[in-house]
């Protein structure tokens, strides 16, 4: 716990990621699908893909400039399709798509300073890699919490 601020921020995002990969380990494809409670679209494979777009999203094309013609999942018509269309989703191909994006992030940021600013503007704002870091640590936590919850009500397991 005595280490430079680099190391914990990748650190705290590493035990985030590996948290929703456990929160879907053991479970069926079928109930990585089941969503939570209606309207809501929400589910364990929804969050599984969503965080494939956001990993995507924060280091490959905002800090590292790449420019892509669609998302992983969501388009112009479909802007939720990360979450929405699940129902015949391959589950192993989406988990696949979820490591290889983590990958690429880490492959993105490897040697990088803290105060590296990021090829594409977000809002019309510069974004540093100690944003893009603490941002994904808050984006993993909060949708753990989701994780945690759905879990709780596919087989009632509860805890990190």
């Amino acid at each position: 716990m005595a280490v430079d601020e680099t190391a914990t921020l990748t650190a705290f995002l590493d035990f985030h990621r590996s948290t929703l990969a456990r929160k879907c380990e053991g479970l069926t494809d079928d109930q990585l699908r089941l969503r939570s409670v209606p309207p809501s679209a929400l589910s364990l494979l929804g969050l599984v893909r969503h965080m494939a777009e956001v990993e995507r999203f924060w280091f490959r094309s905002i800090l590292l400039g790449t420019e892509f013609t669609t998302g992983l999942y969501s388009t112009e018509a479909e802007p939720d399709g990360d979450f929405d269309q699940v129902d015949t989703a391959d589950v192993a191909a989406d988990f696949a798509t979820w490591r290889a994006e983590i990958d690429a992030a880490r492959r993105a940021a490897a040697g990088l300073p803290l105060d590296t600013v990021g090829k594409r503007l977000r809002h019309g704002r510069e974004v540093t890699l100690r944003w893009i870091l603490a941002h994904m640590v808050e984006e993993y936590a909060r949708h753990n919490g989701h994780a945690d919850l759905l879990r709780e009500a596919v087989d009632g397991s509860t805890g990190e």
